[in-house]
């Protein structure tokens, strides 16, 4: 596994505003993750090795493109042991993140995580995003979890119509995803904004990597 410096260094390198209390968070997921991986496994031990670039970092990128606000509502849609949802919701502390997924041991390991680290501007649920009901967000984000076809059937009726004025993008889905997207992205007849992960992190693990932002 990365080092304590190396891991923290990852961190400060692109982000230079963290806070002590958010750098201790960020710390201490690594010591959650690796105790309850042992239990549930929701990474696999090769990404364990670099949690931080793989994981963490990773989900951050997502900061490139979009600010979330005080109060804003983010649905992570089939978040699994917590990502993009857990770091963004360490960088986003005013920010409400809700995490829901089909699968209830993932969750157990995110709910245990949140508390050990000390987050509490997560909340999970038990459930397939296509079927909540009476709840509305200003975004959804998601990685890696289904064709951009699905995620947008699943998300786009739970998304807010309109956002505050001085967001830096409209609201919508915002999903990582890696390799050739083209034919997905005809599949889906959307016409998404895609961003390299490579550009903003400039770290070789993330050449083909992408964020895709498909608004409301």
């Amino acid at each position: 596994m990365e080092s304590a410096p190396q891991k923290l260094e990852l961190i400060t390198r692109y982000f230079e505003d963290i806070s002590p209390q958010q750098m201790e968070q960020f710390r201490l997921l690594a010591e959650l993750y690796t105790v309850w991986n042992a239990q549930i496994n929701v990474i696999s031990r090769k990404d364990m090795d670099q949690f931080y670039l793989h994981h963490v970092l990773h989900a951050l990128s997502i900061a490139a493109i979009v600010d979330f606000e005080k109060n804003m509502q983010v649905i992570d849609i089939g978040c699994g042991g917590g990502f993009p949802g857990v770091p963004l919701a360490i960088l986003f502390p005013q920010t409400q993140f809700h995490l829901v997924d089909s699968i209830a041991k993932k969750l157990k390991v995110v709910d245990a995580v949140c508390a050990g680290a000390g987050i509490h501007n997560i909340t999970t649920e038990h459930n397939r995003a296509e079927n909540i009901q009476n709840r509305k967000f200003d975004f959804a984000v998601s990685r890696a979890v289904a064709p951009l076809k699905d995620l947008l059937q699943w998300s786009m009726p739970l998304i807010k119509k309109t956002n505050p004025s001085s967001s830096t993008i409209a609201n919508g889905l915002i999903c990582l995803k890696g390799g050739d997207l083209a034919q997905e992205i005809f599949e889906s007849g959307a016409r998404p904004k895609m961003m390299s992960v490579f550009q903003i992190f400039p770290e070789p693990y993330f050449q083909e990597k992408f964020i895709l932002h498909v608004k409301k």
